[in-house]
């Protein structure tokens, strides 16, 4: 099967970068696969993993790129494109995998007409508390959605490219404004990872060996990077507030009937909850 890019770089070869560094090269849409960041060792490692096929620590390897894709922190995604865009080839198609984006794409289109290359925001919504390479999948875009959030000034020639190179690695495609995207991730990651972190801090120590199931499903995200975690909720902080004031009075609701001993009430919360989660699937 012929590549579909001769040479893809990815900035940031950790969970998710590896994955897409792993999809390209077992879906054959890549002849070079570049990663590049700031650490030797994990650099070494990701392509110990196979998820690269050749690695640098200078900035300027993007240059040799058609693609560029950003797989860093959110608190560390503008100045890098800041510098991606100072050395790449004009025209060269660049995207991220950041879990916010208002900031991040406004950011890109205050200069916009001086750009070299093409941005349009991304973010696949898969993903674990796992960190690293190692814990690269290639097959983690399979079957879950990418949403691509291109605005007015973004020519649809841009975006459509970019959502098929998430096609390409096995995503469904929802395309959105940034603000849209930031709003309805509020509550579905950003307000769950701080209800996780808020359930996994208020158990005792002393109560640690007693947890099961329940806990460690509710708390699992709460493993993840604090670092990265800190940016993406202040970075969405407006959007992020909104939700919690709302789950907020979803709890003082429960509290209420709780304590009034409302049964009637209580299992009618419940039920709501259940016909939610249950909409889901598994």
């Amino acid at each position: 099967m012929k590549a579909h890019w001769p040479a893809v770089a990815i900035v940031g070869v950790g969970m998710i970068g590896g994955s897409i560094g792993k999809a390209l090269k077992s879906r054959r849409l890549a002849t070079r696969i570049i990663g590049i960041g700031r650490s030797a060792p994990s650099l070494a490692a990701a392509k110990k993993e196979g998820a690269v096929t050749e690695t640098s620590l200078d900035i300027g390897a993007v240059a040799a790129a058609d693609v560029v894709v950003v797989a860093a922190g959110v608190g560390a995604i503008p100045d890098l494109l800041e510098r991606i865009d100072a050395v790449v080839k004009p025209g060269t198609l660049i995207t991220d995998a950041g879990s916010t984006k208002a900031s991040i794409v406004a950011g890109w289109e205050k200069k916009r007409r001086s750009r070299r290359g093409r941005f349009v925001g991304s973010h696949p919504i898969a993903g674990s508390h796992r960190r690293g390479s190692a814990a690269a999948d290639a097959e983690l875009f399979a079957g879950r959605v990418t949403v691509v959030t291109p605005v007015a000034a973004t020519p649809e020639r841009d975006a459509d490219e970019i959502g098929g190179f998430w096609s390409a690695l096995g995503s469904t495609v929802s395309m959105m404004t940034p603000r849209e995207h930031d709003r309805i991730l509020a509550a579905t990651s950003h307000a769950p990872h701080m209800v996780a972190a808020a359930v996994a801090s208020a158990t005792p120590p002393s109560s640690r060996n007693f947890t099961a199931g329940g806990w460690r499903d509710t708390t699992r995200i709460a493993a993840g990077d604090p670092e990265l975690w800190a940016d993406i909720l202040l970075d969405n902080a407006g959007e992020l507030a909104t939700v919690m004031k709302r789950f907020a009075g979803v709890i003082e609701k429960m509290l209420t009937a709780i304590e009034s001993g409302d049964r009637r009430r209580l299992v009618a919360l419940l039920e709501r909850a259940k016909e939610q989660r249950d909409a889901v699937g598994s």
